[in-house]
Order: structure tokens, then C-alpha cells, then sequence
């Protein structure tokens, strides 16, 4: 599947799943993201594409590796 389109399905589903900030960017935990049906089916690699839109600097979190249960607590951040 195509990187930049995987990409793009991430951010709408930040988008459904987060909650928008008083700076207007949205949030979500990575367990809440890992967790949800929609997404276990939407991606094969969820990490992994996490990690390609964070190389391309459309969102942000903390460390480099995020692993299920470790990292529930983790915010996901969508950058303008």
C-alpha cells in the first residue's frame, strides 16, 4: 500500500478518535488508537506508520518506538 496514503488515513483517524486542543491540534493516546477495530483494520503495521508521518513531521510523540500496553499512555500529536 502506498506510504503517503496510509499516512493520510492516520491523520483522519487522530481526527475521529482525538480531541481537539485549545492550540487546535489534535490529541489521542496511542492505546486508544492501537485499541480501536477501525484502525486494527485500516493498517497492517500501525508503528510503522506512525513512525513514517513522524519522519514527514505531520505528528509528534515522545520516544521512537511505541509498543502496546508500555506506551498506552502516550499522546499522539497531529501537527499543522
Amino acid at each position: 500500500m502506498n506510504v503517503q496514503h496510509e499516512v493520510q488515513l492516520l491523520v483522519e483517524e487522530i481526527q475521529r478518535l482525538g480531541t481537539k486542543g485549545a492550540d487546535g491540534q489534535y490529541r489521542v493516546k496511542f492505546g486508544v488508537l492501537f485499541a480501536d477495530d477501525r484502525c486494527a483494520n485500516l493498517f497492517e503495521a500501525l508503528v510503522g506508520t506512525l513512525r513514517a508521518a513522524k519522519r514527514k513531521k505531520i505528528l509528534s510523540y515522545d520516544g521512537e518506538l511505541l509498543l502496546q500496553g508500555v506506551h498506552d499512555h502516550v499522546d499522539i500529536v497531529l501537527l499543522d
